[in-house]
């Protein structure tokens, strides 16, 4: 079972692109999610590192209130409706 961030995170992921540049090393970047960009010394590492940037981007994004992209049906923009609780 998977949760609705993990999936977010997954979505987003799998918008990634990523270049080799001129001295061997990635560069990796999520449109969508601007300014989510990374590098590495191998794909890997950058693939890594740009995950890691989009859980930051997504946790300030969320903390600061910024409107975040609705990535294939998900929406973390929904307002959070609590409801008092009650004393027994």
């Amino acid at each position: 079972m998977k949760f609705i961030l993990s999936n977010y995170i997954d979505k987003a992921m799998s918008e990634a692109e990523y270049e080799k540049l001129d001295d061997g090393s990635y560069a990796g970047n999520i449109q969508s999610c601007k300014g989510v960009v990374s590098f590495g010394n191998t794909l890997k590492e950058c693939e890594n590192e740009l995950r890691l940037t989009l859980e930051d981007w997504i946790y300030l994004g969320l903390r600061q209130g910024h409107r975040l992209p609705v990535l294939k049906g998900i929406n973390l923009n929904r307002k959070i409706r609590r409801e008092p609780v009650k004393s027994m």
